[in-house]
């Protein structure tokens, strides 16, 4: 494994993060395994090095955070990892995502958004599912244009004082709006993010037009949500026929059934595959060692079989020259903005 600073902060993460909306309950997704299934999945990634654990409390509506928890305290020493864990959606086992189709549970008060109340509260839920004493990076999933900026960012200014969180993250929002946040709390004195987790692959890279730009020059980490297309770049989803696809998520992922799949799509995948096969690698592997090579920190990888795990680190050690960099971009065609919500 290969470690490197979160930013400008002094935390040290390992270079693959280990994405845990995989583990918790099938009851919210199909796909999702359970404590006996993730168990060795995660035992394998700290045996190859990942120390980093990305989740949020809204995945398996907070079974997830308790995996996360009781199998760092199982297989790490807390000092060592690093448990990151996000903020702003509702916490319940209908609540599927808000790019998720179907009939959403209706909404409550306060009990989602980025409101003093929601953060305060949340943060506590999150410890006590965590099992842990403290978040090493507290992020907030999605940005609420509900509440007040300053309010939202003096409360996470506080969880941070208070000892419950080490650090702070964002996710997908506009560039503007990153820079915005970002400002207040420097006005203030408030903590600011080092880290931005946003939708960045070989299949979606609008990011690269401001937010990725905007990251370099200011020193905040960019940690990609969906490095894989949800498992498109992969090469295991039929896109006329999701029945013939390889996996149970590609079958049942209406999400990745909605972002993924255009004629664009369809002729980066190609690409990726035919260069994979030349070099004797896999598509995954061949799509992270791109990702590191554009600067990423660490891309959230998700894993539901143990060569998936495998097929990631490789990419830590793989070489890219320019050439395979420009044959790997060439399809891309520009896509509208997806994953803000």
């Amino acid at each position: 494994m290969k470690y490197t600073k979160l930013g400008n902060s002094g935390l040290s993460v390992s270079q693959i993060a280990l994405g845990m909306m995989s583990f918790g309950s099938s009851e919210w997704r199909p796909w999702v395994l359970d404590e006996a299934q993730s168990r060795p999945l995660v035992q394998r990634a700290i045996e190859l090095g990942i120390n980093y654990f990305d989740t949020a409390d809204m995945y398996s509506a907070g079974r997830s955070e308790e995996l996360t928890g009781k199998f760092v305290r199982e297989f790490c020493r807390r000092e060592e990892a690093v448990i990151a864990t996000k903020v702003f959606y509702p916490v319940e086992m209908g609540f599927k995502g808000g790019a998720a189709g179907g009939a959403k549970p209706a909404r409550r008060p306060n009990a989602d958004g980025l409101s003093r109340k929601h953060i305060l509260h949340a943060v506590d839920a999150s410890l006590a599912r965590l099992g842990t004493d403290y978040i090493d990076l507290y992020q907030i999933h999605r940005l609420d244009p509900e509440t007040p900026l300053e309010e939202t960012m003096e409360a996470l200014h506080d969880v941070v004082k208070s000892g419950k969180v080490r650090y702070l993250g964002a996710s997908s929002m506009a560039a503007w709006q990153f820079a915005k946040a970002q400002q207040i709390a420097r006005e203030h004195g408030w903590t600011r993010f080092i880290s931005m987790q946003n939708h960045y692959n070989l299949a979606y890279r609008e990011e690269e037009r401001e937010m990725i730009p905007l990251c370099r020059d200011q020193g905040v980490a960019v940690i990609p949500w969906s490095p894989l297309a949800r498992g498109f770049l992969a090469g295991n989803r039929d896109a006329a026929d999701t029945s013939r696809s390889a996996t149970i998520r590609a079958q049942t992922d209406d999400v990745a059934q909605k972002y993924y799949g255009s004629a664009g799509d369809l002729r980066v995948l190609a690409e990726l595959s035919r260069l994979a096969r030349q070099k004797a690698v896999s598509n995954a592997t061949l799509a992270y060692a791109w990702l590191l090579h554009k600067g990423v920190t660490a891309p959230i990888v998700g894993a539901t079989k143990l060569p998936h795990l495998e097929q990631a680190v490789a990419a830590l050690y793989g070489q890219l020259t320019d050439e395979d960099v420009a044959l790997l971009e060439a399809p891309y065609e520009p896509h509208r903005v997806i994953g803000h919500t």
